[in-house]
């Protein structure tokens, strides 16, 4: 009896001893765990306070017309900062002459024809519009001469806000990114004019512009690059400027204070468009509408968003409907799924 006695309370001990060890390894695993989950709860909440992902929902709202929040508010501090920027870069452009650009088109197999059935258009960039476009008098020559000019301009244009839109979707996608990103990010909410780092406004507005609409918008606002705008200041789509250089129109009252925006070049001019179509207050309704056809993974149709540009020029309507039929009687929707062949690496994927 004394024998078993002693075996139960050297177990008895043993027993103690194991969760006396037990309790200690909990309390201990507590108090090292507990700092690090803390820690990770706060970098998480610090985080979702600047770059919460809710822009779905929010855009979902947009479509259903349950909040007009979205793509609201606009910050012109630094809209036009990277235009003026590329600007005033050193320009060793060369005004060629009709006839050279015409042949150097015929020497590069560089046609319309084949782009409306290849959709590949070469990567040929010229900085101005030639002198002699105003006296060639064949119609069609004039404006197959202009297209083939703007095409890659307006492609180019397309391209790089493509390649941006693909990086904002990849940011979207991830639950926390890089201080790189989050640099970058900034940049893209100051060039669209993007208040309170609202990510759902920024991919409203980084957006592509149809081809048929520019080309369409540039063919109106140039008479088909004849206009006095567009052969001294590259002024392709008649943007008004009330501060800075600018062309003041020949037909202007003498208290008029806007002028026509001057560039040195014609990719400047195609950027500052895009720039204005994609940020402007008076074409909320046409990114709201294409971004519809973006949730309904429909192509961008010019036809539906021409609607949208009433507000473009005073004659309203009027100027939607010309817009429409330049577009039809030219059949510029042949280019809006057409490719620019690449000249980069980065560029091959959006081919």
């Amino acid at each position: 009896m004394q024998k078993k006695k002693k075996i139960k309370i050297q177990e008895s001990g043993l027993d103690n001893l194991s969760r006396t060890f037990l309790s200690s390894l909990i309390i201990i695993s507590i108090f090292f765990i507990a700092p690090l989950a803390i820690n990770l709860t706060k970098e998480k909440m610090i985080f979702s306070k600047d770059y919460e992902n809710n822009s779905k929902n929010n855009l979902k709202k947009l479509l259903d017309n349950e909040t007009a929040k979205l793509d609201e508010k606009l910050n012109k501090r630094f809209l036009y900062e990277d235009v003026l920027t590329f600007d005033e870069q050193p320009s060793d452009a060369i005004l060629l002459s009709a006839a050279t650009i015409e042949e150097l088109f015929k020497s590069t197999n560089y046609n319309l024809k084949d782009v409306r059935k290849n959709k590949l258009v070469k990567p040929i960039s010229l900085d101005l519009l030639p002198k002699e476009i105003v006296k060639i008098e064949n119609a069609k020559k004039r404006k197959d001469l202009f297209i083939q000019i703007i095409l890659p301009l307006v492609i180019d244009e397309n391209n790089s806000i493509k390649l941006d839109r693909m990086k904002l979707f990849s940011i979207l996608n991830k639950s926390k990114n890089t201080k790189a990103e989050q640099e970058w990010l900034n940049v893209k909410f100051k060039q669209y004019g993007v208040v309170n780092k609202d990510l759902s406004t920024l991919k409203v507005r980084m957006d592509e512009v149809p081809v048929s609409i520019a080309i369409a918008q540039a063919a109106k606002e140039t008479g088909w690059g004849t206009s006095r705008f567009a052969q001294e200041g590259n002024a392709l789509f008649g943007q008004w400027t009330w501060s800075g250089e600018g062309i003041k129109p020949a037909d202007a009252e003498d208290d008029t204070t806007h002028k026509v925006m001057r560039f040195k070049v014609l990719q400047a001019s195609v950027k500052a468009y895009q720039r204005n179509l994609n940020t402007h207050s008076s074409y909320k309704d046409f990114r709201s509408a294409r971004a519809e056809l973006r949730d309904e993974e429909k192509k961008l149709d010019s036809m539906i968003l021409t609607e949208y540009l009433d507000k473009y020029a005073e004659t309203g309507k009027e100027y939607v409907k010309i817009l429409q039929q330049i577009i039809r009687q030219n059949d510029l929707t042949d280019f809006d799924d057409a490719k620019l062949l690449p000249s980069s690496i980065d560029l091959e994927s959006l081919i």
